[in-house]
């Protein structure tokens, strides 16, 4: 049996005053993201309610794979940068598809 694949939502609160540094430095993660071998699915969200909210929906085909991901220069450079850009510390929930 092979390994589940993993949905992993991930919020992202900007400063007001960063949102448009946010929303370019969200984007450009989207590129080599999509290039990893065990990314499945990786798109970015905005809110409709409020612009400075944006959600990643991302599918890995494993853990493994995930924290590879986790690992990558340009994903640590984000989260190095967050706190001066975040309003919110980051919001990560791991989820797993239900099966009928």
């Amino acid at each position: 049996m092979s390994e589940q694949a993993l949905t992993v939502l991930a919020r992202v609160k900007a400063r007001a005053e960063k949102l448009q540094q946010v929303e370019k430095t969200l984007a450009g993660l989207i590129g080599p993201t999509r290039q990893e071998p065990g990314c499945i699915t990786y798109t970015l969200h905005q809110s409709n309610d409020d612009p400075c909210v944006f959600v990643f929906v991302e599918v890995w085909r494993s853990q493994a794979d995930l924290d590879e991901h986790l690992q990558k220069p340009y994903l640590q450079a984000f989260i190095a940068e967050a706190g001066e850009l975040l309003a919110e510390p980051l919001d990560v929930t791991l989820w797993h598809e239900v099966q009928p």
